[in-house]
């Protein structure tokens, strides 16, 4: 995750029963106080997710960043999964890449048994079919064994190896 420098203070009011409590969650967590409520405002895994995401749109190599966001998205638990989603992608990415996001969202959802946040369904499915190959022989397979979300979204791929997508 990339980390902005720190340039800015903010003050909050507690009750001293309020502050007691944060010190000793903090200190359970391993955590000075500052971390610890800054890590239970601001969602470290959604960090995680906006940054692969930023990776896949700004990736020479865009099909590695698509497989490191697959991995973060499937090694997340169902919590930190919502949390990280909470929040869409940032505008302006491809209709295929806008696509492709959604539905490895989805499919992570669906293997966490949650619901997909509001924002997938805000993104219209790709007008053409998108095969993840070229070769011909190959597209029947791919129309018949393409995860659920991503035939959705007219996106054609293989997902057997390893279950990764």
């Amino acid at each position: 995750m990339r980390k902005s420098p720190k340039t800015a203070q903010m003050q909050i009011r507690v009750s001293a029963n309020e502050k007691t409590a944060i010190q000793r969650a903090a200190a359970r967590a391993g955590m000075d106080m500052s971390a610890y409520v800054l890590a239970q405002v601001l969602s470290v895994h959604g960090a995680q997710f906006q940054d692969c995401v930023r990776d896949c749109a700004d990736s020479a190599s865009q099909r590695f960043a698509l497989a490191e966001l697959n991995s973060l998205l499937l090694d997340f638990t169902a919590g930190e999964l919502r949390s990280a989603i909470a929040t869409p992608p940032p505008p302006g990415l491809s209709p295929f890449l806008g696509n492709y996001i959604a539905a490895m969202v989805e499919y992570a959802c669906a293997r966490r048994t949650i619901a997909a946040p509001q924002w997938t369904r805000s993104i219209a499915p790709l007008p053409e079919p998108w095969f993840g190959s070229a070769l011909q022989n190959l597209r029947l397979y791919l129309l018949t064994h393409s995860p659920p979300p991503f035939r959705a979204r007219n996106i054609f791929i293989d997902a057997t190896l390893g279950d990764r997508v």
